[in-house]
């Protein structure tokens, strides 16, 4: 019951912000834990959910490279200027952050719960969108080492 509830109150959270993505995605969730025997699939989304979503935000990206919108020309520009260098950077920074944050959640599945309302309060309390997480993950992932660098945790 209290998971009913605690998605029922991110659908609410998520309606009163007017975040769609959120709202989209408590539905989504509510409607599959309502169909009996789900417990494999809610298993399967939880596992493989993160790696389909960057999947499909890669396939929009791609997009306008398919579409002619974004050539080699362009490509070459972006490293004519400091805000493409920094832009390469970045990518690269998020890549990396992106994927010892996944490890992270792997290795401490608890973090998510607080990830997870982070999140939420970015998207609901500050319009941000709900791709945080991963991004989340690393950056803990990145403050966690330094922490244990200096011995402030363990």
């Amino acid at each position: 019951m209290e998971s009913w509830l605690f998605l029922a109150i991110i659908l609410l959270v998520a309606f009163l912000g007017k975040n769609e993505s959120l709202v989209i995605a408590s539905i989504v969730v509510l409607a599959l834990k309502a169909i009996p025997n789900t417990q494999k699939l809610l298993t399967t989304v939880q596992a493989k959910g993160i790696n389909w979503g960057v999947t499909i935000i890669s396939v929009a990206i791609l997009i306008p490279i398919a579409t002619g919108q974004i050539g080699f020309k362009d490509l070459l520009n972006a490293f004519k200027s400091p805000v493409g260098f920094v832009a390469v950077a970045c990518g690269i920074l998020v890549a990396v952050l992106s994927s010892k944050g996944v490890g992270l959640l792997s290795q401490s599945p608890e973090i998510t719960v607080a990830l997870v309302f982070g999140t939420i309060m970015g998207v609901v309390l500050f319009k941000g969108i709900a791709a945080g997480p991963v991004i989340a993950s690393g950056m803990t992932f990145v403050i966690i080492q330094v922490m244990q660098s200096f011995a402030i945790i363990k």
